[in-house]
């Protein structure tokens, strides 16, 4: 985010990123890290108004940074790491601080992906988070009501973008798609947004740990109707599932719930159309065909 020249970074410049205080592990992450701030700052001598200017930011910023009620970026590690000549050790902190910046919900469904050895997705009304290019996920959280402030549009864009190196893991789970046919017609963001979601859509498609089809708008009615579906698989043969209309929405890894979703899914992958035709119903959307 830029800044004019000589002007001090303020809360208005960086609003967001405040701490989730139902998130424990966060909590204590960002109090240890402005606990080792504060402590640093103090033996060199230097008010926190005077390292503020050090740094280019307000006194107020960094007193809350101190206080472990912000969550700091980068760059005002990195910054403060240079002037308090810390050899690293505050930069460092990076590393933690970056594992607690996104929203605890969206770290726990990242971490629960990062595990699976199989992904099944079903989306009743918008393109998978999985598959959304940075405008598209963008533009969709931008369109919430009441508005989310600009910065933390950004982190949870990048979160949900985060999410996305479940395609670089090494080995590749296998992972299943099915979109509906309406959220592609929408054109989210504009023309140009709205194809290179499209062209996105047919780069994930063909990898060969990836399944996607496409359930048409004049299918028969199915067990997706009531929203979005997804399952996950792990090493040791666990599960955990969810569908937005069954069990209170909850994710569950108990047999017996489990194997209901497992049933509507399948039903949903056998009415959609074929891999193949899928990719072929995107090409023609795009123009290709």
């Amino acid at each position: 985010m830029s800044v004019e020249a000589g002007r001090l970074r303020t809360e208005a410049d960086e609003p967001g990123w405040e701490v989730d205080p139902d998130d424990e592990w966060g909590v204590a992450v960002i109090a240890t890290v402005g606990r080792q701030l504060k402590l640093r700052r103090e033996a060199v001598g230097m008010r926190a108004g005077e390292f503020g200017v050090a740094i280019g930011y307000g006194e107020d910023l960094v007193y809350k940074i101190e206080g472990g009620r912000r969550i700091p970026r980068q760059e005002y590690l990195i910054r403060a790491d240079e002037v308090l000549e810390a050899g690293g050790l505050i930069a460092a902190t990076w590393e933690d601080v970056k594992k607690v910046r996104y929203p605890k919900k969206v770290r726990e469904l990242g971490k629960l992906e990062a595990m699976a050895v199989e992904i099944g997705v079903y989306e009743c009304n918008i393109i998978a988070g999985l598959l959304q290019t940075p405008e598209h996920a963008r533009t969709v959280i931008e369109a919430a009501q009441p508005p989310y402030p600009p910065d933390d549009v950004e982190r949870m864009v990048a979160a949900r973008l985060a999410r996305q190196s479940v395609f670089d893991r090494d080995p590749a789970p296998s992972i299943h798609f099915v979109l509906e046919e309406a959220p592609l017609h929408r054109q989210v963001g504009g023309t140009m947004v709205w194809r290179r979601q499209l062209e996105r859509l047919l780069e994930v498609g063909r990898l060969r740990n990836v399944t996607l089809q496409i359930m048409p708008t004049n299918t028969e009615a199915h067990p997706g109707l009531d929203g979005r579906i997804e399952l996950l698989k792990f090493p040791d043969g666990t599960a955990v599932g969810r569908g937005d209309g069954a069990f209170g929405g909850r994710p569950t890894s108990e047999p017996k719930q489990l194997r209901i979703l497992e049933l509507w899914y399948g039903i949903i992958r056998a009415q959609a159309l074929s891999p193949r035709e899928s990719l072929a119903f995107i090409k023609q959307l795009l123009g290709e065909t």
